[in-house]
């Protein structure tokens, strides 16, 4: 357990655990469908988050990274197989985040939304321009801003 969920109950910190898994899936199946290049982006960008995430997220993210793979996969096949009700569900689970963040130090919040965001821009990038890189797809650029998530900053 992490500091910050102490005062969360079981089903927040679930939620909270989740949100990079929720977001993954959110921006790799954005189009319809969700190719190698964002899985392996998506699991690639958890791992890298548990060594050079902000300082205040580390912890945060090694608890997220544990067995990422399988939980990205059991989540994709656990929605429906219809886009919109797909994105539609995947939407409504990111932004339960928005009761949460309030309940959490802003400090930590700011910096997990901007971690988010960050996380959701890179993987929408995995499949799209040149070579599959440094593009964002039209599907993608609708969601790559989590416009879900009220900014815990403001």
């Amino acid at each position: 357990m992490i500091p910050e969920f102490e005062q969360l109950n079981e089903d927040e910190r679930n939620t909270m655990f989740s949100l990079p898994i929720f977001v993954s899936v959110l921006i790799a199946a954005a189009d319809g469908k969700v190719d190698n290049a964002e899985i392996k982006k998506a699991i690639s960008l958890s791992s890298i988050k548990t060594m050079k995430a902000r300082k205040a997220l580390l912890d945060y993210y090694k608890i997220v990274n544990t067995d990422y793979e399988d939980k990205f996969k059991m989540t994709l096949a656990n929605l429906p197989s219809d886009h919109k009700i797909r994105e539609d569900q995947l939407i409504l689970d990111i932004s339960k985040v928005n009761d949460i963040f309030p309940k959490l130090d802003q400090p930590f919040a700011v910096k997990l939304y901007a971690s988010l965001k960050d996380m959701a821009k890179h993987i929408a990038e995995a499949s799209g321009g040149v070579f599959g890189y440094m593009s964002i797809g039209y599907e993608e650029s609708k969601l790559v801003e989590l416009k879900m998530i009220k900014n815990p900053g403001k």
